[in-house]
C-alpha cells in the first residue's frame, strides 16, 4: 500500500517526476536529457527497468526536452494528447504514442494515473493525480492559479508536487521586462509562494504526509525562503522543495492509516 517518488529535476531548466511503486513506475514528463535521467535514478536507486510509460503534461520544452531519446531507447508508450503532440514538433516513434483525455484513467500496470485539465499557456495542458493501493500523489505544476479541480484533487492527495514558483516581492522587484512580469502572474502563467500557500493551507488533507515544493523560479524566488514559509503550516505534512540542479530524495509515500497522521518516513532526509 505505498508509492516511492521522487524529483529528478524541477524548475524552467527542466522538470520530471518519478512515481512508482514495488513493480512498476512512470515518470511526469522528461524535461531533461536521457542521460541525465539514467545518471540521477541511478544515483537515487531507481531502476529504468521499473519505468513503463512516460506522462506528458505540456509541450514546453522544460517538459519534453529528453524525451525523444527516453522513449526511443527504453521503448517506453509517451501517453499525450492531440493538441500537445502537435504543438511539440516532437518526432515520436508512431507505435509508441497513446493519447489521453481528461478524466479519463489510464491503467500502468496497478498504477492510476488520471488526467485532468489545467490552467497554463500551453496547447492543452494537464495535471495528474496517481494512485496504487490505495497511496494517492499529485503533480500540480505549471498552472496560473489553483482552480476548483486543482483543489479537489489535491484534498484527496497523501502527497504532492505543488509549483510554488516565485516569490511576488522578489518578481515585482527584479529584472524581468513588464510583460513577463504579466504573464507569469496570469492565470495562464505560474503559481505564486502566497497562492500555493493558500491552497495548501484551505485544502490540505489531514492524511497528507509529505509536500514537495516545485517548479521554483532561479530568479524570483529562494528555496529556503519558501521552505520556512510552508513548515510554518505544515502541521504533520513533510515539506521539501525539489531542486532544479539535481535529483531529489525517493520518499514512501504509504496510505496506511496508522501513517496517516504521523506521515511516512522518508528514504532519504536531505531537503537541499
Amino acid at each position: 500500500m505505498s508509492l516511492f517518488i521522487a524529483s529528478l529535476n524541477s524548475g524552467s531548466n527542466g522538470n520530471c517526476y518519478y512515481i512508482g511503486n514495488h513493480r512498476e513506475a512512470v515518470l511526469i514528463d522528461a524535461g531533461i536529457s536521457c542521460r541525465e535521467t539514467e545518471r540521477r535514478m541511478k544515483r537515487a536507486g531507481l531502476s529504468m527497468q521499473k519505468v513503463k510509460a512516460v506522462f506528458i503534461s505540456h509541450e514546453h520544452t522544460d517538459h519534453i526536452r529528453g524525451l525523444e531519446v527516453l522513449s526511443r531507447r527504453y521503448q517506453l508508450p509517451v501517453y499525450i494528447t492531440s493538441g500537445t503532440l502537435s504543438n511539440s514538433r516532437l518526432k515520436l516513434q508512431p507505435a509508441l504514442v497513446r493519447e489521453f483525455s481528461e478524466n479519463e484513467n489510464v491503467h500502468i500496470g496497478s498504477i492510476r494515473v488520471l488526467p485532468f485539465s489545467k490552467s497554463h499557456d500551453a496547447a492543452d495542458p494537464h495535471s495528474f493525480v496517481l494512485e496504487s493501493e490505495g497511496a494517492t500523489v499529485g503533480v500540480f505544476t505549471d498552472i496560473g492559479y489553483a482552480c476548483p479541480r486543482v483543489a479537489h484533487h489535491f484534498s484527496g492527495c497523501h502527497a504532492a508536487f505543488l509549483e510554488a514558483n516565485y516569490d511576488e516581492h522578489m518578481l515585482e522587484n527584479g529584472r524581468y521586462p513588464a510583460y513577463l512580469k504579466k504573464r507569469i502572474r496570469s492565470q495562464l502563467g505560474h503559481l505564486s509562494n502566497d497562492q500555493a500557500l493558500e491552497l495548501f493551507s484551505r485544502y490540505r488533507p489531514v492524511f497528507m504526509s509529505h509536500l514537495l515544493l516545485s517548479h521554483l523560479s532561479a530568479e524570483n524566488n529562494d528555496p529556503r525562503l519558501v521552505h520556512d514559509l510552508f513548515a510554518a503550516h505544515a502541521g504533520n505534512t513533510r515539506i521539501a522543495v525539489a531542486s532544479r540542479y539535481e535529483e531529489g530524495p525517493v520518499f514512501h509515500i504509504s496510505a496506511k492509516a496508522s501513517q496517516r497522521k504521523a506521515g511516512a518516513r522518508a528514504v532519504q532526509t536531505s531537503l537541499f
